[in-house]
C-alpha cells in the first residue's frame, strides 16, 4: 500500500506573501516519482502552537510530515523545538555539525555568533541530514508509526538535500514506482483536446492522462505504476507514441518544459541559428531564449525596434511600407523578418508586430491583433493572430507572452521544416 505525505511550509513570510513557496513543487514531483501520495500542502507561521497544531492534524492524515523552513538560528526558529517535543524527543549538541557550521564561517572569513550553534542541536536519535549549500542540517525522526523530516527553508539548501539525501532514503521503503512523461502542445485548445481524448482518459487505468493548461498552452501528464521504473516507462510508451501520431502539429516536445527549451534543442539539433525583431513583444523573445542555457550558440541577436524609425534604420523596413500599411500589418512583419536575418546573418529570422493593448486599438485594428513573421531561405511567411480577450486585468502582459510563444512556435517550425 502506498505511503501518504503532506508537505508543511513554516514561515510567517510564506503567509504574509513576501516569498514565493517553490518548495512544495520541488518536494512534491520528488514524492510522486517514488508513488508516495501528497494529499495536502500546509503553511503556518513561526508560532509554536499553530505549529504544534498542524504537526497533529497532518500526522492524523498521513503517514509521513516534510517540514521546510524553521531551522535557523534566531528566536523565532522553532520547527525543531516544536517537531522534537511531538516525538517526545529532547535535543543534543550533534558535534559533527557544530564542526560543520564554525568551518562554514570559517571559509567565509566571518566571525560565527554562537547563536548559529543553536542550528546544530539535534533530536536525539534522528538521521542528521548534511547541509553542504548552508549552516542549517535537517533531520529524520522516526517513533509512533510516523516519520517527520525537516528541511531548511532556502530552495538552494533544501532542494540539494532533498534530492540527494531524502529521496534515497525514501525510496528503500517504497514497494512500487509512479513514474510520468510531461507532453507539451502548443495550438491547440484545452478544451478541444480533451473533448477529442475524454473517453480514453476516462477509460484508462494505469496509466493514466491528465490534462492541465497554462498560457497558450495545455500539458497531458501520462502517469504509470509499476514494480520498477522500466516496467512503468513500458507502459506508457505506447500512450505517448499514439499522441505523437495524432497530434504532430501541436506537440512540440516531451518533458521539455516550454517552447523556449524545445526551441533552443531544435535549433543546436539541426545546426541552424535564429535572430528576433520585437515591436510589441518588447524584447520576449530574446529573454525567454537567453533564459535557456547554451543558447548563446543558436541566437546571437535581438532587436527592439518599437518606434517606426528604429524599423527603417535598424531593419531596413521601408518607409512606403510604414506609410501605406502602418506598423501593425502583414507587409512590416516580412520586412522586419527578414532585415533582422539580413542584419544578424542568421538563419531564420523572426518578428512581432501589433496592438498589446490596453489603447491604441481601432476596429480595423484591434487590440490583440499581432503579427509574426518568420523568415528563411525555405521558408517565409507571416501568421496573424488575434489575441485579444477582452479582460479587464493583466491582457497586456497576456498578449505580449502569448505574441512571444507563437513566435517561439514558428521558429520551431522553421527549424524543423529546413528541407534535408
Amino acid at each position: 500500500m502506498s505511503e501518504s505525505a503532506e508537505i508543511l511550509c513554516i514561515g510567517t513570510e510564506i503567509l504574509l506573501g513576501n516569498i514565493v513557496n517553490t518548495n512544495s513543487q520541488v518536494l512534491s514531483r520528488g514524492l510522486a516519482e517514488l508513488g508516495v501520495n501528497v494529499y495536502r500542502h500546509t503553511a503556518v507561521g513561526d508560532n509554536p502552537e499553530r505549529l504544534r497544531e498542524a504537526l497533529d492534524e497532518a500526522f492524523a492524515r498521513n503517514d509521513i510530515v516534510i517540514t521546510t523552513g524553521g531551522l535557523g538560528p534566531t528566536y523565532d526558529d522553532l520547527s525543531k523545538e516544536t517537531i522534537a517535543d511531538w516525538f517526545g524527543l529532547p535535543l543534543e549538541m550533534h558535534e559533527p555539525s557544530a564542526r560543520a557550521i564554525e568551518a562554514y564561517f570559517g571559509g567565509m572569513k566571518r566571525p560565527m555568533c554562537q547563536s548559529n550553534l543553536k542550528q546544530a542541536m539535534m533530536p536525539r536519535g534522528c538521521t542528521v541530514l548534511e547541509n553542504r549549500n548552508g549552516t542549517a542540517p535537517g533531520a529524520i525522526i522516526e517513533g509512533k508509526g510516523k516519520t517527520a523530516i525537516m528541511l531548511p527553508g532556502p530552495p538552494r539548501e533544501m532542494t540539494p538535500m532533498f534530492e540527494r539525501q531524502v529521496l534515497p532514503y525514501l525510496a528503500k521503503r517504497a514497494d512500487h514506482v509512479l513514474r510520468s512523461h510531461c507532453i507539451y502542445f502548443f495550438g491547440i485548445g484545452e478544451s478541444t483536446l480533451e473533448s477529442q481524448l475524454r473517453g480514453e482518459m476516462q477509460a484508462m487505468k494505469n496509466p493514466t492522462l491528465a490534462p492541465y493548461a497554462k498560457d497558450g498552452e495545455v500539458m497531458l501528464r501520462v502517469t504509470a505504476s509499476a514494480p520498477t521504473e522500466a516496467e512503468a516507462e513500458r507502459l506508457m510508451e505506447p500512450v505517448i507514441a499514439s499522441l505523437r501520431e495524432r497530434y504532430p502539429q501541436y506537440i512540440y516536445g516531451v518533458d521539455v518544459d516550454n517552447l523556449q527549451t524545445a526551441a533552443v534543442r531544435v535549433l543546436k539539433d539541426a545546426g541552424l541559428t535564429a535572430a528576433a525583431a520585437e515591436s510589441c513583444t518588447g524584447g520576449y523573445i530574446a529573454k525567454r531564449l537567453t533564459d535557456v542555457p547554451g543558447s548563446s550558440e543558436v541566437f546571437g541577436c535581438g532587436a527592439v525596434t518599437y518606434a517606426n524609425g528604429a524599423k527603417e534604420r535598424l531593419l531596413g523596413v521601408q518607409g512606403s511600407t510604414l506609410a501605406r500599411y502602418g506598423a501593425v500589418s502583414p507587409q512590416t512583419a516580412r520586412e522586419m523578418a527578414d532585415g533582422v536575418r539580413r542584419l544578424s546573418g542568421a538563419d531564420i529570422g523572426v518578428s512581432t508586430t501589433g496592438v498589446a493593448g490596453p489603447d491604441g486599438g481601432t476596429d480595423e485594428k484591434p487590440v490583440g491583433l499581432v503579427y509574426v513573421g518568420i523568415s528563411s531561405e525555405w521558408l517565409n511567411d507571416v501568421v496573424e493572430l488575434r489575441l485579444g480577450r477582452g479582460f479587464d486585468y493583466g491582457e497586456r502582459e497576456f498578449i505580449r507572452y502569448l505574441a512571444s510563444s507563437h513566435a517561439l512556435a514558428q521558429i520551431l517550425r522553421a527549424a524543423q521544416s529546413r528541407p534535408e
